[in-house]
């Protein structure tokens, strides 16, 4: 299929069809805790954390055990599934995986198998991994971001190849894995197809959909954003070529869909974050809630 080119009404029913076979009406809801933010090693042209641009992004260390716990109690209070604590930079050291390991058993000893801790710790080895499974966790972050052809453009401290391997190291310790990417930063319509097809082999449970939102100081500072239409042709592209993984709207959905949220369902979506993003507002899980609702559908 021409995703590029196929008649759009045809791609997205098809894309609903297949939504509406894997989840009927339900659409899930994540949110995020910034745990660690700024001054990452990698340059990531994209990134407004990167320490190798000048950013108003937020700069501080782990936050404390008590603030994590405060925030994700917080966030699930809103209605929300799954909350992902995140942390800017290549890798986590042990002591900070420890600090995090021995919160969520804290917040998830109060709440049981109701709510669910996923986390985003950039590459960790396979003890590390295991420790935040022991922990707890259920789902590990880790975007491939793009193909591995066009993935020297955006990243040149860190390989494609180690991103693939911490992907495949969360799979051998019964992790599930949430791993997708960025479009509108240069890549082709071969690059995505190719993004989709990598993450149909590895059977990832996941897939964020993230939209570039140019950040004044990256790089890619002056990238147009992608219109809607192209927007809801990738989210068709990864729910018809992954059909049993959530394909999940992320980073930059308020800017390129604005109120348009029915759109995004019809494209095959079938889980959201909702609140706000690393370094960006987002759309309050009020609001998202109310949406979803008004359109037909219930929460997970």
């Amino acid at each position: 299929m021409d995703f590029a080119k196929a008649p759009l009404t045809e791609l997205l029913d098809e894309a609903r069809r297949i939504s509406t076979a894997r989840s009927a009406n339900l659409i899930e809801l994540c949110s995020i805790v910034n745990i660690k933010s700024g001054r990452c090693p990698m340059d990531c042209r994209f990134c407004a954390q990167s320490g190798h641009y000048n950013t108003d992004s937020p700069e501080f260390p782990l936050i404390s055990s008590e603030n994590l716990i405060r925030e994700t109690q917080a966030l699930w209070d809103t209605g929300v599934s799954r909350v992902g604590w995140v942390a800017s930079g290549c890798s986590t050291t042990d002591d900070d995986v420890e600090v995090i390991a021995n919160a969520a058993s804290s917040v998830l000893a109060t709440v049981g198998a109701k709510q669910v801790c996923c986390a985003s710790l950039g590459q960790l080895k396979r003890e590390s991994l295991e420790r935040l499974k022991a922990a707890g966790f259920k789902r590990y972050h880790h975007n491939l971001e793009t193909s591995e052809r066009f993935y020297p453009s955006i990243c040149t401290t860190q390989r494609w190849c180690d991103r693939l391997a911490t992907i495949e190291r969360v799979k051998l310790v019964g992790l599930e894995v949430c791993s997708g990417g960025l479009f509108g930063i240069g890549e082709t319509w071969d690059d995505r197809l190719q993004l989709a097809l990598t993450l149909q082999k590895l059977e990832v449970d996941s897939i964020p959909i993230n939209f570039l939102n140019a950040i004044t100081g990256t790089p890619l500072q002056n990238r147009p954003t992608l219109d809607a239409e192209e927007c809801l042709r990738i989210v068709a592209l990864f729910r018809i070529t992954v059909p049993n993984a959530a394909v999940r709207i992320c980073g930059g959905r308020p800017k390129v869909f604005g109120k348009k949220l029915y759109e995004l369902f019809r494209a095959g979506a079938d889980a959201l974050m909702t609140g706000n993003y690393l370094t960006t507002y987002g759309i309050t899980a009020e609001t998202d809630i109310q949406t979803i609702r008004n359109n037909g559908l219930e929460i997970r």
